[in-house]
């Protein structure tokens, strides 16, 4: 295989596990965790005494995945990834999280969209670090308060978001060293 069949094969790898995040992130949300709120979410510790629903952990891996794409794919992949999966979100998402749900992906995902693109010249690990941290705090103050009137749960999202962000990034920068070796940037 050429190192383009193999960068494009490597983007669709990555789009698809974007998709997938989706539907796991609104599975988890309403069916694991320490704790259940009757009418609420499940919630997960993601630091002492800090609580945040569960599907944190698919919508951090999104901001990164949605970086891998536009990274392999282009920025036109990365723009319809983003729409497919706010509409994804809002065929998924429990009735009561419908709007939600897709209007914190599409706001999160478009603002990481939006700071990564910019950067990822500058620097690949700074740039999905940046945009995701970005993402992330918007999709979690959009999510929160259209989901639940409330902010309650704000340091969770925004700390067990962070966390797959930052598990991240050493794949993101051993992918930057592979690409630099093989002579690829960006799309």
């Amino acid at each position: 295989m050429s190192v383009s069949a193999d960068r494009r094969a490597e983007g669709l790898l990555f789009l698809l596990a974007f998709g997938l995040c989706i539907p796991a992130a609104n599975w988890l949300i309403g069916n694991v965790g320490t704790v259940c709120v009757p009418g609420g979410p499940c919630l997960i510790p993601v630091a002492p005494g800090l609580l945040a629903p569960s599907g944190v952990l698919m919508v951090g891996l999104a901001l990164v995945l949605r970086d891998m794409v536009q990274r392999r794919l282009g920025l036109g992949w990365a723009a319809g990834a983003v729409l497919a999966g706010a509409a994804l979100s809002a065929l998924l998402a429990p009735p009561a999280l419908v709007v939600a749900s897709a209007a914190a992906f599409l706001v999160g995902e478009a603002v990481d969209l939006a700071v990564y693109t910019p950067l990822q010249r500058r620097g690949l690990v700074v740039a999905v670090a940046l945009s995701g941290v970005a993402g992330l705090v918007l999709d979690s103050l959009v999510f929160l308060l259209l989901a639940f009137g409330s902010l309650d749960y704000f340091a969770g999202q925004v700390v067990g978001k962070l966390w797959m962000v930052l598990a991240s990034l050493p794949l993101v920068a051993w992918l930057r060293r592979r690409d630099e070796r093989l002579g690829l940037g960006p799309a």
